[in-house]
């Protein structure tokens, strides 16, 4: 069984060093570990800290493009390079590396297929008492919002299984750790956390730049995947808030009317055939916003089965490579390191 850690890091030439030492090398049940490293456009020498220490893969972004799309190409990377279980820890040394180990565990025994790190925020003695209510707040939305229970929903400290990383899509700007769960619970993924722990803080974040920014980008970010997911639910709704706006003062028209001083209430007629209005057609984006979820599902299917054929070909590519390499051995050439380490040369 393989395992790669992927680290997306972006300026992180100070910290990267401390977070590579502190990932093991050995885990029962793993066989081996490889370390890739995602240069998110980084101004600094992150990339030849890297390869000073010996990280296997080095993914470069040419530019700076955010934490999310910097997770989806590592874990596109990641199964490119073969691994059966993929972790994602932060390149500011802020997760526990030894605890890699336990957050593996679930998967390696196959009773989930996702784990979450949790930091136990409230024990975190640099956070402030605000953040850890919002990290409590935003733990129970996304819950409400997903249906999956787990107590740190932005811990970036996270391990995937191969199946459950060929599943996910992720199309957010901002982070991935939101969407993840959503899909991980919209696709009846097993997920579960484990209890983990962190070093002392090296600097501030650079996701966002102050709370407000993460809360808002937080909340339209949840907003946006429940509707792309639930668009039903999320319609049905909003039209049932407008058709009841508009009930009101149509109501009193009629009340009025019935009692014989229905004059001069004409503007309520208007203001409540507007919003009735609007309720019915909301009621039509519902049902034209299923069928585009629906639609949304079966390519999703379609992607994961093309990502599976793509990792199929590619093995077969790389057996015929290696097979041709290892038939020319016979007139005097070296074997290339990568197959000397296959077949423990």
């Amino acid at each position: 069984m393989k395992l790669i850690v992927q680290i997306p890091c972006y300026n992180e030439e100070q910290t990267l060093p401390a977070t590579l030492a502190d990932i093991p090398r050995q885990i029962d049940g793993i066989d081996s570990i490889e370390i890739l490293v995602i240069d998110d456009g980084s101004k600094d020498a992150t990339v030849a800290v890297a390869r000073a220490h010996g990280v296997e893969h080095i993914l470069v972004n040419k530019r700076n493009m955010g934490l999310a799309a910097t997770f989806r190409r590592g874990i596109d990377t990641a199964l490119k390079l073969g691994a059966d279980i993929i972790v994602n820890t932060d390149g500011d040394n802020q997760y526990c590396g030894a605890d890699i180990a336990k957050l593996v565990a679930p998967i390696v025994e196959g009773r989930l297929d996702v784990v979450i790190g949790d930091r136990r925020t409230g024990e975190i003695d640099h956070f402030s008492g605000g953040k850890k209510a919002l990290q409590r707040l935003g733990s129970f939305m996304v819950k409400r919002f997903s249906g999956v229970d787990v107590p740190d929903a932005v811990s970036g400290f996270r391990a995937v299984s191969r199946d459950a990383a060929l599943k996910l899509n992720i199309i957010s700007t901002f982070s991935y750790t939101i969407e993840m769960l959503i899909q991980v619970g919209r696709k009846k993924m097993a997920v579960g956390s484990v209890p983990i722990r962190t070093n002392a803080k090296t600097r501030e974040s650079r996701l966002f730049k102050s709370i407000p920014q993460f809360i808002e980008r937080s909340v339209t970010t949840m907003l946006r995947m429940y509707a792309m997911y639930q668009p039903l639910r999320t319609f049905i709704t909003l039209g049932t808030l407008f058709f009841l706006v508009g009930a009101v003062p149509l109501l009193r028209f009629l009340v009025l009317f019935a009692m014989g001083d229905g004059d001069g209430h004409i503007q309520s007629v208007a203001l409540g055939g507007v919003f009735v209005v609007l309720g019915i057609v909301t009621y039509l984006f519902a049902m034209v916003a299923d069928l585009i979820s629906h639609n949304r599902q079966l390519l999703e299917i379609t992607l994961e089965k093309v990502r599976r054929l793509e990792l199929e070909q590619q093995g077969i590519a790389t057996q015929l490579s290696d097979e041709r390499d290892i038939g020319r051995l016979g007139d005097g050439i070296a074997v290339p390191p990568r197959i000397a380490r296959r077949r423990g040369a």
